[in-house]
């Protein structure tokens, strides 16, 4: 593992990719940063300033917008010493979706060179909705966060914590055999008797509201885990649901407050219903229910006038992933299987289904009135009794070859994704892998970043493990890693996608976790 220079002065090294002379520049920013800023007690006597500014970045090529996307900025400025945390509605930064890899690297250079944020200060959080935003939206992030910057005022600020349950299941569950199989609409779910149990979900809200001093809402932070995938895709271009809890927040508190969500450890988090085929899907009374309880909490809190701001930045060494092979083949041999599983049957699909019907609705005589069962039985005869057990045999085998095809595509769309990162690796040789962690303070309220996917239960522990009641931890920030699961997970024989679109190590999580308390327990 290995730190980057970060403003307590505790690294050694800078990732940062620009010229020699930037580098240079950094480096020399950073120094002088962590001179007048080693002492946080001094810095906290600083008035604490904020400012912010939102500019929409949906692109002028989606099809059909539903709703606008959003790029906003948050600046806080206390002494010498200046912070950026950027929102977006994008499924990530970099990695898959409209923004390049060239995006964290393009906003530091410029927002470096005006008005001087050091880069190692900047955080952008995508919430990962599935909206389609500009190519260019570097340029208008840069735009934004200068115009928040002109803004700053002094403020006051609060941290607290909701709580909301009905928005979101964990969308993996363990099956009776010991696997985990998890829900998406790429392939079909697990038969309800196969279930055992289901896995947790974080209902907990992190909230942060920032007033002006004379007590007007500037803005207000909340942090929420949950994969923004609710919008159908016939609606167009979307925000989800958090640009509807967004767009509620701030049109209730009005005074042109702005409503930044921060994602969560979503991984393996989804809408409630997600999977509900009798109601067409809708974000909005999500958006609407995770709103107003923020709206809620946010009154609870006071805020005040001596808020600490801290800000830090580490670049973790990680495993890539060695068993891809082993995990490929082990799935072809589980295919091979199902297919020589597959059985003939006398029946196709237009008779399978009314079979099945006739037999759900009158187990005891499927084939015809009860009075021709009794009738024929009375002259000795048992024709419908002997068609019907053959006809149960069918039924049944048809129900099987059904879940075998089910399970096939399943398997088939994850060895995909097991190939896709085998390449990816294969590219890369030797190189690691390299995840910049961030961490902010804002008065009470603490933030740790990560750029994959992070599952909930790494959240959990990291969250326990501090006890800290106002520390969070954010995905999808500075970066894209795909996903980042569990040991269990990442070993899990029964294959779902966060462990097959994964390109780490199962050793990866020890060492964020333990980056991740430490990081928090230094802000």
């Amino acid at each position: 593992m290995k730190a980057d220079l970060c403003d307590n002065g505790v690294g050694k090294e800078i990732p940062y990719r620009g010229s020699f002379t930037m580098q240079l520049s950094f480096l020399i920013l950073a120094l002088v940063s962590t001179a007048v800023l080693a002492n946080s007690d001094a810095a906290a006597t600083e008035q604490l300033l904020a400012g912010v500014a939102k500019i929409e970045i949906t692109s002028p090529d989606a099809e059909k917008v539903n709703d606008p996307c959003f790029a906003k900025a948050l600046v806080l400025r206390q002494g010498k010493r200046v912070a950026v945390l950027v929102t977006v509605d994008a499924v990530a930064i970099g990695g898959i979706g409209s923004i390049p890899d060239t995006f964290m690297e393009s906003v530091r250079l410029e927002l470096e060179r005006n008005p001087g944020i050091p880069p190692s200060h900047v955080i952008v959080n995508a919430s990962h909705c599935h909206g389609v935003v500009r190519s260019d939206s570097d340029q208008l992030v840069v735009r934004a966060v200068r115009e928040a910057y002109r803004k700053l005022v002094p403020v006051k600020v609060g941290a607290g914590v909701g709580s909301e349950t009905r928005i979101s299941e964990n969308r993996r569950v363990t099956l009776h055999d010991g696997r985990q199989v998890d829900m998406r609409r790429a392939y079909a779910f697990a038969w309800d008797k196969d279930i055992a149990s289901i896995g947790p979900i974080d209902p907990q809200i992190g909230l942060m509201r920032i007033d002006r001093e004379d007590g007007r809402p500037l803005a207000v932070l909340y942090q929420f885990a949950c994969h923004p995938i609710m919008n159908p895709p016939d609606k167009g271009s979307s925000a989800d649901f958090p640009g509807v809890a967004s767009a509620l927040i701030e049109s209730a508190l009005g005074d042109g407050v702005i409503a930044f969500f921060v994602q969560g450890c979503g991984g393996d988090i989804n809408p409630v219903q997600y999977k509900d085929v009798l109601h067409p899907p809708d974000a909005e009374p999500l958006g609407n229910l995770l709103g107003a309880r923020v709206i809620e909490r946010w009154r609870s809190i006071t805020p005040v006038a001596d808020g600490q701001l801290a800000v830090q930045q580490r670049v973790i060494t990680l495993p890539r992933a060695a068993d891809f092979e082993k995990r490929i083949n082990a799935l072809e041999e589980e295919r091979s299987r199902l297919v020589h599983a597959l059985k003939g049957t006398n029946i196709q699909f237009e008779t399978f289904l009314p079979l099945l019907i006739q037999q759900r609705l009158d187990p005891n005589s499927p084939s015809g009135s009860t009075h021709s069962y009794l009738h024929e039985s009375s002259q000795g005869r048992d024709d419908f009794a002997r068609l019907d057990a053959e006809n149960r045999a069918q039924v049944d085998s048809y129900l099987a070859n059904i879940k075998i095809m089910e399970e096939l595509t399943r398997i088939n769309t994850n060895i995909t994704l097991l190939r896709r990162h085998e390449l990816e690796t294969k590219r890369a040789g030797d190189a690691p892998l390299e995840a910049e962690m961030c961490a902010l303070r804002i008065g009470d309220f603490k933030l740790v970043t990560f750029p994959g996917e992070l599952t909930v239960e790494i959240g959990l522990n990291v969250k326990n493990d501090t006890g800290d009641p106002h520390a969070f931890v954010a995905g999808y920030t500075n970066g894209y890693l795909f996903y980042t699961p569990t040991v269990d997970q990442r070993v899990n024989p029964g294959f779902a996608q966060e462990d097959c679109d994964c390109l780490v190590a199962p050793e990866w999580q020890a060492l964020f976790e333990a980056a991740a308390l430490e990081m928090l327990r230094n802000l």
